[in-house]
């Protein structure tokens, strides 16, 4: 058993999970007026199956959303190039349209334990540290969502 699978293990009797709806998070290579709706209705869903990452999930309406409890996104194009209705578009890529934020009170550095789980994966050293202790999220933050299934509290969340 590694560190951050104790702390995992220790906290998971602290923390409870909202029973609300969460908000569908998109693959990054879209906007807001793609026809998800319309086009994916008639896909096999390749985008899914393109995924280096394993985090884009057909939902039962066969429309994609990223599931980051399964991991991060690297912003390979591979989705994108996989689209064959072209919903998921290169020429669209731009950040994940979802904004991260650490919750002080489950996570363990500002509770003056030493934890860098949240910094270790980070591919844009996006989260920044006041003396060992205090993470934050700056923003150099893509939404890639790495940071979120390794952090052994689930202090951090997105919206």
């Amino acid at each position: 058993m590694d560190r951050r699978e104790l702390f995992r293990s220790l906290s998971s009797s602290f923390s409870k999970k909202a029973d609300g709806r969460q908000e569908v998070i998109r693959p990054p290579y879209c906007d807001e007026n793609s026809s998800f709706d319309k086009e994916c209705m008639n896909c096999d869903g390749r985008c899914a199956t393109f995924c280096e990452e394993n985090i884009i999930v057909i939902q039962e309406d066969k429309t994609p959303k990223l599931d980051f409890k399964l991991g991060g996104c690297t912003y390979c194009d591979e989705c994108a190039k996989a689209c064959e209705p072209n919903v998921l578009d290169i020429g669209l890529k731009s950040n994940i349209q979802a904004k991260f934020e650490i919750d002080l009170i489950k996570c363990l550095s500002w509770n003056n334990v030493m934890c860098f789980s949240c910094k270790d994966p980070c591919l844009d050293d996006a989260i920044e540290f006041i003396a060992m202790f205090r993470p934050s999220i700056t923003d150099k933050c893509t939404s890639c969502g790495f940071c979120l299934n390794i952090c052994p509290t689930e202090a951090i969340t997105y919206k």
